[in-house]
């Protein structure tokens, strides 16, 4: 094998896949790159075995072939040249030279036969979404999964085909985001669909806001092709809970806030708030918006805004780290709430122009409340 490719470009294309090579690999193949050189074009492929990635991008090939390399330290490599172009050339024995200007290197690699197969898609189900539409769906979501794992089926991103839609919801059992947008899909087709955190991570660094992406459905796996790339992985086993019995279907209140000045607010008072109970204390009066928070070891943090709120005095608590993982993965300038009492969840919006929150309002965030505490 021998090719001559940009170092910019080949910098890029391992940017894509590092992530997912196994950092405590059992199989010492697993952390390694399977680099081919073939057609024009160089293919780069990383699998921990539940996810893989292969990306491919045009290369000068003077000789095809295909080796595995050591990812970390030929990545690291890589970053450090500075030469313009680099030549990378393997022999019959594993051992990979590589040239940038005046510099050689020689890398011991192992042999491409043992580098396992990423699964193949045949007979899937297919549709095309645009990539930016994808982007934002898990984006709005993939913050709210949960990261315990004696909560198996909620440390993924659930992804439920019905009725010609994608509904996408993420949950730690504490707070909810759900989303969902139509697709060019039979509406007799039906699937549900549980997609690792990993996985879902990698997607998103690998989707930009133009072009198309192809989904492929299986019953146990799930594939995205987009950019020059295409990602596998295996999904989460086990029953994804009805997120949508709690979502409340009465609110007694709605009003607007503004997402910006909430998000100073929210982290100034959270300061304020003790490392084992985060809670900040929200008190609604007329046309104003207080919060608060106090405890014995820190100290005491009151702060205001004006909100359009009209009714009877209204306090709940929130997590403040929730609540502001809600706005940052809202877009708009306001966000829409809707409130019913202290002990029913809290659910928000930034879909413009929407006067009544219910369950078909995309994107729509859920956050269940925390015990006011009687002191703040």
């Amino acid at each position: 094998m021998k090719f001559v490719i940009s170092t910019q470009e080949l910098n890029f294309l391992i940017n894509k896949c590092l992530n997912i090579v196994s950092q405590k690999a059992t199989i010492p193949i697993l952390s390694n790159f399977l680099m081919e050189a073939k057609n024009g074009e160089l293919i780069l492929t990383a699998t921990d075995l539940t996810v893989g990635i292969r990306c491919h991008t045009e290369a000068k090939i003077l000789e095809e072939g295909a080796t595995a390399l050591p990812a970390k330290r030929f990545a690291q490599l890589i970053r450090e040249l500075t030469a313009v172009n680099v030549e990378i050339a393997t022999n019959d024995n594993e051992t990979t030279q590589v040239s940038a200007d005046s510099s050689r290197f020689k890398l011991h690699g192992m042999n491409k036969s043992e580098f396992p197969s990423l699964p193949q898609m045949d007979g899937a189900v297919q549709f095309k979404i645009p990539e930016g539409d994808l982007k934002d769906m898990l984006f709005r979501t993939a913050f709210a999964v949960s990261r315990d794992d004696n909560r198996f089926a909620l440390t993924g991103v659930f992804m439920q085909i019905m009725e010609g839609k994608a509904i996408f919801a993420g949950t730690d059992g504490k707070r909810l985001s759900r989303t969902h947008l139509s697709l060019g899909l039979d509406v007799a087709f039906n699937g549900n669909y549980i997609i690792p955190i990993k996985a879902v991570e990698e997607i998103l660094k690998n989707l930009s806001d133009n072009g198309e992406a192809t989904v492929y459905l299986m019953h146990d796996k799930i594939a995205i092709e987009a950019s020059n790339t295409m990602l596998v992985t295996k999904l989460l086993s086990g029953d994804y809970p009805d997120v949508s019995r709690v979502i409340p279907n009465q609110l007694e209140t709605v009003l607007s806030l503004h997402r910006e000045e909430l998000i100073t607010l929210l982290r100034q008072v959270s300061l304020f708030t003790a490392d084992t109970s985060h809670s900040v204390r929200f008190t609604f009066n007329e046309g104003e918006l207080r919060l608060a928070a106090n405890t014995m070891e820190i100290g005491e943090g009151k702060v205001s805004m004006p909100v359009n709120y009209t009714g009877p005095r209204l306090e709940i608590a929130f997590n403040p780290i929730y609540f502001l993982d809600i706005l940052r993965h809202s877009k708009g300038e306001t966000v829409t709430m809707g409130l019913t009492d202290p002990f029913n969840p809290g659910v928000i919006t930034d879909k413009e122009g929407v006067s009544q929150i219910n369950s078909s309002v995309s994107p729509l965030f859920v956050l269940m409340p925390m015990r006011l505490n009687e002191d703040a």
